[in-house]
């Protein structure tokens, strides 16, 4: 009799022990599983100076090339951040956020670098948190005859995404498009403001284009009709890519020159951006 009670005892306990470790297995697939789930959040910059700072400051690097995209896939505090290096211009940024986010599905985007600045109130260092994002490459002119000259500040903007037709024939689209930047990406910029020592950190308008602006007149202009702060040449083309996927987007531009108040070219401001972002992601990623 003793020897069954020691059998079943044993079997007992066993079964306990199996359906245990079962248990643990489970808890552990379930975990898997859970941070395999996690959509990244991709930061982009440009250039090598824009971008290989934050690459440097994530864990388990590992890079992934897609045509001429280079992305570095790591963690910030265990969650998974992608930077991307897209490239200078318009068409290389929308390039590679609709490939950002065909491949990673990301739960947000930060395109971020350096720019020029357009309101005189702003100086080197101080950094723009895009609250909007405008293309200002995109204006129809007047109609002028041969011989008439040009008139650049008589031209008009044309937005392209305000009718499926020719824009000449659609008055709607004579309107400004503004992008507008993620309330919850704002939110986590604002609370880490007080990290970047070296200069201010504003909301306002990013200005973009494939045109590298150094008349001042012109500046001013733009800063007059558009509202911009800063100019760069890549955010307006990712913010239209990620709206039409519904990704939230935010642009962060540190002022690297300001032609409007002397402000001269310092290269070293790329470096103290990406810091500034790095804290910035942070911040977002203990919301999620």
């Amino acid at each position: 009799m003793k020897k069954i009670r020691t059998i079943s005892f044993v079997l007992i306990l066993g079964l306990f022990l199996a359906a245990l470790v079962g248990c643990q297995k489970s808890t552990q697939t379930e975990a898997k599983a859970e941070e395999n789930t996690q959509k990244p959040i991709i930061i982009q910059g440009p250039m090598p100076i824009e971008a290989e700072n934050f690459a440097a400051k994530l864990e388990n690097v590992e890079e992934e090339t897609s045509g001429n995209f280079l992305f570095y896939k790591g963690e910030v505090n265990d969650y998974p951040v992608i930077v991307m290096k897209t490239g200078k211009g318009m068409e290389n940024t929308a390039a590679a956020t609709a490939i950002a986010i065909e491949k990673f599905d990301p739960i947000a985007i930060i395109n971020q670098g350096t720019s020029g600045g357009h309101d005189p109130n702003l100086n080197v260092y101080d950094i723009v948190l895009g609250k909007r994002t405008v293309n200002i490459g995109s204006l129809k002119t007047t109609h002028l005859e041969d011989g008439e000259g040009i008139a650049p500040k008589e031209w008009i903007p044309m937005d392209l995404m305000a009718s499926e037709g020719s824009a000449g024939e659609d008055k709607d689209a004579e309107n400004i498009r503004y992008f507008e930047g993620d309330e919850a990406l704002l939110e986590a910029a604002n609370a880490v403001k007080d990290t970047h020592e070296e200069g201010k950190v504003v909301e306002g308008t990013i200005g973009s284009a494939d045109v590298w602006n150094n008349e001042v007149d012109r500046i001013q202009w733009f800063h007059e009709n558009f509202g911009t702060s800063v100019e760069e040449m890549e955010g307006a083309a990712g913010a239209q890519i990620a709206k039409a996927y519904e990704v939230p987007y935010l642009g962060i531009r540190t002022l690297s020159n300001n032609k409007t108040n002397g402000g001269e070219y310092n290269p070293d401001t790329a470096a103290a951006n990406q810091d500034y972002v790095y804290e910035v992601v942070k911040q977002y990623i203990s919301t999620k």
